[in-house]
């Protein structure tokens, strides 16, 4: 037995941003507030979105102030926007910073108290307001999972927030939203959806239903990365990352995802490295400590990226798979947590703390090889160089 959990709308393909009205037309919102940036206001991105809603007879509102990797004081001031209107509905325009902070605004505001209360393993389900999401990277996904995470400035910790209050109810992707993203952007969102589809797989969460979407989002991702980085106007490439991504978040929304996202969140929240680039620069030493105990399983992702065929061994597969990834964050030029600046006496100092956050979130016991506290700490050691 399994279960599926989506948003009850995804409206896909280019220019779909255009069907933003009859969207929340038929959820039934007519006064939402907005949750994005300072940046996307300023690329004309949501005063478009804006036109369209006035143009539709609807009244929005705007809370401009998300940052990347929303804090609990960013989330409490969204509720305090949001108190402050007769809103009723959440409209999330950004990548997954904006996602994520409309998210727990719904959580909180629905149930109150503090943001910690609702931390993996608490169950967050009770929501007020419908969120609708609108996603202009191809990465995080977050328009479609029932996953937020929200960092605690007291404590540096990235907190995972998971429940049915989280999952959007609906979903606008547009791919020509990302056309004019920049190659630093592209690639960190790029391997972070690629990640979500491979962990997904591997995962010991996976179903039968998770693995298409997953298997599906690595054929449309791997080909069309690299084309995405260096001709950022290529659309098909852009249009294939943006279902690839999408397709990736509704995997791990429903498999959840292993040790890669469990040790990345800590390098986030401690260094401040963006969430995809913490991913990246995880993902091949990650990747050859899990795959000895579920070989078939990464052979499959190996075959499906179309680096080994059915009549080479899993073992084969796998190598090939391993100098994939590798050459992957070479030829978009991933830096390792060294070369990113991050000081090594102070990386090396935290890691005992950052094994014991990744493990606290949960998702390493996923991993097809749960490790222990001193093997997380033996990953970071691997990964500082590269």
């Amino acid at each position: 037995m399994f279960s599926l959990m989506t948003p009850q709308l995804v409206v896909m393909g280019g220019g779909s941003r255009h069907e933003t009205v009859t969207v929340l037309q038929r959820l039934g919102i007519t006064r939402p507030l907005i949750v994005t940036d300072g940046f996307l206001v300023k690329t004309g991105v949501v005063g478009e979105i804006e036109a369209l809603l006035h143009k539709g007879g609807m009244a929005p509102g705007r809370f401009d102030e998300t940052v990347p990797d929303p804090t609990v004081a960013v989330v409490e001031a969204g509720v305090t926007r949001l108190q402050e209107g007769a809103y009723d509905g959440l409209l999330a325009i950004g990548g997954g910073s904006p996602m994520d902070t409309a998210k727990a605004m719904a959580v909180l505001a629905a149930g109150g108290g503090a943001m910690r209360d609702y931390k993996v393993p608490a169950s967050a389900d009770k929501a007020d307001l419908p969120i609708v999401c609108i996603p202009t990277t191809a990465g995080t996904g977050s328009e479609v999972t029932r996953f937020a995470v929200i960092t605690d400035e007291a404590t540096d910790e990235k907190m995972l927030i998971m429940g049915l209050a989280c999952l959007p109810r609906a979903a606008i992707v547009d791919y020509e939203l990302t056309l004019t993203k920049p190659l630093r952007l592209t690639a960190d969102t790029g391997i972070d959806a690629l990640t979500h589809a491979i962990e997904a797989f591997v995962s010991k969460k996976a179903t039968p239903l998770s693995d298409v979407y997953a298997l599906e989002a690595m054929r449309l991702i791997y080909p069309n990365l690299r084309t995405a980085c260096f001709e950022p106007g290529n659309h098909a490439a852009r249009e294939a990352m943006m279902r690839g991504a999408t397709l990736a978040g509704l995997a791990f929304s429903n498999a959840s995802v292993a040790l890669v996202h469990g040790m990345s969140r800590p390098i986030g929240a401690f260094f401040h490295v963006p969430h995809g680039l913490s991913n990246a620069m995880l993902l091949p030493v990650v990747t050859a400590f899990s795959a000895p105990a579920a070989l078939d399983r990464y052979a499959t992702v190996a075959r499906t990226l179309g680096l080994a065929t059915a009549a080479e061994g899993d073992q084969a597969a796998v190598s090939a798979l391993l100098e994939a990834l590798t050459a992957l964050n070479r030829d978009l030029t991933v830096p390792s947590p060294a070369a990113y600046g991050i000081d090594e006496a102070r990386y090396r100092d935290l890691m005992p703390r950052m094994a014991e956050q990744a493990l606290a979130s949960g998702s390493p016991g996923n991993n097809p090889r749960v490790p222990t506290a001193a093997e997380i700490v033996t990953l970071y050691d691997a990964a500082y160089r590269g």
